[in-house]
């Protein structure tokens, strides 16, 4: 949190004045509570010692961001890989847990990278009835000498029962249109013709490749060694929400879940057991007040990577050229 940053570093950091100042905003709480409580709220604990205080049925979306089975440290936390079935059964242990807090209508997304992919669906399967599984394109990471390089992770979708919400027309794609085809009359057939060049509006599928993970030069970048991206949480929480709807993340991290849910006005409850982590989610839910733009999601649309700033520059050329 003390690294000397370039000039244009955006990287969002946390004076002492600000950990006191957003440090307010952190609830513990000790006895069981009301949905009406937590609503828009973090909470600095252990979700494992908390989870029996949660009301029942209140959630309308899970995003489950758990530890990899990896060996990594968090702050001053770590997790210590696992055998595949010690991760099954460390999975399965939390997801019971869990499972009372969820309406019948509840839709739920799992992180995971690919080695413990196989034992996450493996669990869902047994509670949830599983409905497909994501793969995004991570663009970071180190290259590999003696394997492939590891650049994609895997999202499980899921739902408590048959009832559930999803909002295709909402989580389109707008595409540069490469091959464009037209009617008999000349006429685009499926697409857009801009200044700046074709584009279609494409359903959503389970492969994502438009994702740009946070790095230094980005506004919502924090020191969180495994960010997610605010388009990716847009996209899981625009699907399968409706406004007003109740988020849970039980591993926020730096808040990159309960950010989103804010600015595209849902209600939300973020659980972390890192102080530091939760100050840094205090202060973005502070700055999404002042600025409620998602990278990657303008207009009600998104976009795919490295297009919107083309259209829009060319459109502006347009327009004095």
């Amino acid at each position: 949190m003390n690294n000397v940053r370039a000039q244009r570093n955006r990287t969002i950091t946390l004076s002492r004045a600000e950990e006191d100042r957003y440090g307010k905003n952190l609830t513990h709480i000790s006895e069981p509570a009301r949905a009406d409580s937590l609503c828009n709220t973090i909470l600095n604990q252990d979700v494992l010692q908390v989870i029996d205080l949660l009301p029942i049925a209140f959630v309308d979306l899970l995003i489950l961001d758990p530890p990899y089975n990896l060996t990594k440290a968090f702050a001053s936390n770590a997790f210590r890989k696992k055998s595949l079935a010690g991760y099954a059964e460390w999975f399965e242990n939390l997801l019971v847990k869990l499972l009372p807090l969820l309406r019948n209508t509840a839709s739920v997304y799992v992180c995971s990278e690919w080695c413990s992919s196989t034992a996450v669906h493996l669990v869902l399967d047994k509670f949830l009835k599983v409905r497909n599984r994501i793969t995004w394109e991570r663009d970071k990471g180190r290259g590999a000498k003696t394997n492939w390089k590891n650049a994609s992770e895997d999202i499980w979708f899921a739902t408590v029962s048959d009832d559930y919400v999803f909002n295709v027309e909402d989580v389109k794609l707008r595409r540069r249109v490469l091959a464009p085809y037209t009617d008999d009359n000349g006429s685009p057939k499926d697409f857009d013709v801009t200044s700046a060049g074709q584009f279609r509006l494409t359903h959503p599928s389970n492969l994502w490749n438009d994702i740009t993970i946070p790095f230094w030069s980005m506004p919502e970048n924090t020191d969180h060694p495994t960010q997610k991206p605010e388009k990716l949480l847009a996209k899981l929480i625009l699907a399968s929400t409706n406004r007003g709807d109740f988020v849970l993340d039980p591993f926020m991290g730096a808040g990159s879940s309960i950010v989103t849910a804010k600015k595209l006005n849902r209600k939300f409850l973020g659980v972390e057991i890192e102080r530091q982590y939760c100050l840094l989610a205090a202060k973005r839910l502070h700055l999404a007040e002042l600025d409620r733009s998602i990278q990657g999601y303008t207009d009600g649309v998104f976009w795919e990577r490295n297009t919107l700033a083309v259209q829009r520059r060319k459109a502006s050329k347009g327009k004095h050229g």
